[in-house]
């Protein structure tokens, strides 16, 4: 995918520093996320995947660098801004993250009870769930309790709760991670069927070679905690390098 200089990112990372006392996990991590483009970040465990993912967030503070989303630094905003914000953000947790004591239905209407705001004119809380499981093949699950649905169903319905508010941009944390490798493909066609209807720029943490392959328009590395490669799933597959070569063995 190309991406022209003077198209500026939906999000962007510069220069993210994370340490716990003396332990420096983050050393200097950058990303830039363009407009429909999908980014996947891979890394080992411990290499600061999910410390990254929460700073951007905003579940944990960064030791130093910049953090924007369409361009607003998130470190500056008060709280009723970042609210707002994260509204824009669709965010695919990796244990599904669904609350067990609500129905798939409550479990969608949760978001939208919170941010009212964000109905379109028309919009009804009934039709946006009957919406969000549509696309994800699940309207007949819609009054199941969690305890009833499979893992593949449970990452279905947290991607249709992540997607009500319509946001543009997509956080994924490990979406294939814990499935069988066939409800993993059914789960990487759903991510890419959304960004086709939908438009969204997705930033995606996998060890999923494959999730990569097929998802990705770029990919970084993330090795002691900077950026230590980064091109497309080819360019890095192909690769020459030690260290490269050991995420696509």
């Amino acid at each position: 995918m190309s991406i022209k200089n003077n198209i500026s990112p939906v999000l962007e990372i510069k220069d993210l520093k994370k340490s716990f006392g003396d332990h420096q996990v983050l050393k200097g991590f950058n990303v830039s996320l363009y407009p429909q483009e999908n980014v996947v970040i891979m890394g080992k465990s411990g290499s600061g995947k999910s410390v990254m993912i929460k700073c951007l967030v905003g579940l944990m503070k960064a030791t130093s660098g910049t953090i924007k989303i369409k361009n607003k630094d998130i470190s500056i905003l008060g709280q009723t801004e970042l609210d707002f914000l994260r509204t824009e953000i669709g965010f695919l947790f990796q244990g599904s993250a669904l609350y067990d004591s609500m129905t798939v239905r409550e479990n969608l209407e949760f978001p939208l009870r919170r941010h009212k705001d964000k109905l379109r004119f028309r919009e009804s809380v009934h039709d946006l769930v009957h919406e969000a499981l549509e696309n994800v093949g699940l309207v007949d699950a819609i009054d199941l309790m969690p305890s009833e649905l499979s893992g593949g169903m449970k990452r279905r319905v947290a991607l249709a709760r992540a997607l009500i508010l319509k946001p543009s941009i997509m956080l994924y944390d490990e979406p294939t991670t814990g499935l069988d490798p066939i409800t993993a493909k059914e789960i990487i066609h759903l991510m890419r069927n959304i960004q086709d209807r939908y438009g969204t720029s997705s930033l995606i943490i996998t060890h999923d070679v494959d999730c990569a392959r097929v998802i990705s328009n770029r990919i970084i590395l993330l090795v002691d905690g900077i950026n230590y490669a980064e091109g497309t799933y080819d360019e890095l597959s192909s690769s020459k390098d030690s260290m490269t070569k050991m995420f696509f063995k």
